[in-house]
């Protein structure tokens, strides 16, 4: 049967993977597993001291639209590119992977977004992200026709963060509400939640049908120390509340009841990019399939697995 639509809003950013040794991080300031935003002109600084081992299309909210593909969903991603070569190859990489790019590049005055993800021999990643022109994604940008024949649009936390986007972000759940769309959105990264904290909490209250967050996300954003208090502040919400624990496996709150799954052990950890993007995956496809709580976390939980065993957030 043809899948449910769904739409993904995000940062459209090109991924550059590099394999580098903790003594290359202490060199240049940057601390172990963390995403560090940087201008253009560090941006251009470390590239040129580094040996670029691959490159794909990025950010979190289109490796989930591109998970979803690998399943045989039917996805649609729309996010702000330049049409510099980055633009390009960014557009390219979702062709390729049948993803619609509903976002007609132009010539414009920043590059396209780009993260370089450093890779130490323990699978850690650590990344410096220039955001270039993704983040100027505005209102403009989105018309209803992109969005009125989808069953569900998902975006990410990150693209909160400016005032460009926060409006961006309101006129995008307008439409969905007027057309009757659900909306789900991942809670991204835990400074971006305590940066924006009464917005996603108000974002949830009146305008998310699902929020996706890990448990340090998830007791930040309820100003909670352990994950208990959390989710008995949450059971008074009905909303579908994803939280994942990584080896601790994930769970569910709806309608006051939890569903648990346990995580997919595997043999070796390759890279851990793109764990929660792809959990994000599986449970939705399977959500807009109708399928049950338990299968939605199960399948997210096998691509979350799988993603880890290799090196990049793609499996497509």
């Amino acid at each position: 049967k043809m899948s449910k639509k769904i739409l993904g809003i995000g940062n459209a950013i090109v991924d550059v993977f590099v394999k580098v040794d903790d003594n290359f991080l202490s060199k240049n300031n940057l601390t172990k597993g963390s995403m560090k935003l940087i201008e253009k002109a560090e941006f251009e600084t470390l590239k040129d001291t580094i040996k670029i081992e691959k490159i794909e299309a990025g950010g979190s909210v289109a490796n989930t639209i591109a998970g979803i593909s690998y399943l045989g969903g039917n996805s649609s991603f729309i996010g702000k590119v330049n049409s510099d070569e980055f633009g390009r190859i960014y557009k390219k990489s979702l062709e390729k992977i049948k993803v619609n790019f509903y976002y007609s590049e132009k010539s414009e005055n920043l590059s396209t977004g780009a993260s370089i993800i450093f890779k130490t021999p323990d699978s850690e990643r650590t990344m410096c992200t220039y955001l270039g022109i993704s983040s100027q994604l505005s209102k403009n940008d989105i018309n209803v026709d992109h969005i009125k024949d989808h069953e569900l649009i998902f975006l990410e936390g990150y693209l909160w963060d400016k005032g460009i986007s926060e409006e961006m972000f309101k006129h995008v759940i307008n439409l969905a509400k007027k057309n009757n769309i659900g909306v789900a959105m991942s809670l991204s990264d835990i400074f971006c939640v305590s940066r924006h904290r009464n917005d996603f909490f108000k974002l949830l209250i009146n305008d998310l049908n699902i929020l996706i967050g890990n448990e340090n996300e998830i007791n930040e954003l309820m100003q909670k120390n352990n994950l208990l208090d959390s989710i008995n502040e949450l059971k008074k919400i009905n909303k579908i509340v994803v939280i994942t624990r990584s080896e601790n496996g994930s769970l569910v709150i709806l309608n006051n009841e939890i569903t648990k799954c346990e995580s997919i052990k595997v043999e070796k950890v390759l890279d851990l990019t793109g764990a929660g993007d792809l959990f994000a995956s599986g449970f939705l496809k399977e959500y807009l399939d109708k399928s049950s709580i338990n299968k939605c976390l199960q399948t997210g939980s096998e691509l979350a697995a799988k993603v880890i065993e290799k090196i990049g957030a793609r499996l497509n």
